[in-house]
């Protein structure tokens, strides 16, 4: 499969076929799947990265927020 680069959010939501892209990211990671995290992470854009970090900051619990931000730098 190729590899996907440089996708906005709506574009994520469309191919993978849901309706938030940062909680299937949030709940890829919570199943233990944090290679792919990192793979959707590293396929959004720069504005979307961001996006996606003030989510974990306002949504994803404390104990997981440091966890995450690990898997995906």
């Amino acid at each position: 499969m190729k590899t996907r680069h440089s996708k906005t959010p709506s574009q994520q939501c469309r191919y993978y076929e849901v309706d938030n892209i940062f909680e299937y990211m949030y709940e890829t990671y919570i199943n233990g799947n944090h290679s792919q995290l990192k793979i959707l992470y590293k396929e959004l854009r720069r504005e979307a990265r961001k996006e996606f970090i003030a989510f974990c900051f306002e949504m994803v619990s404390p104990q997981h927020r440091m966890q995450i931000m690990q898997a995906i730098v």
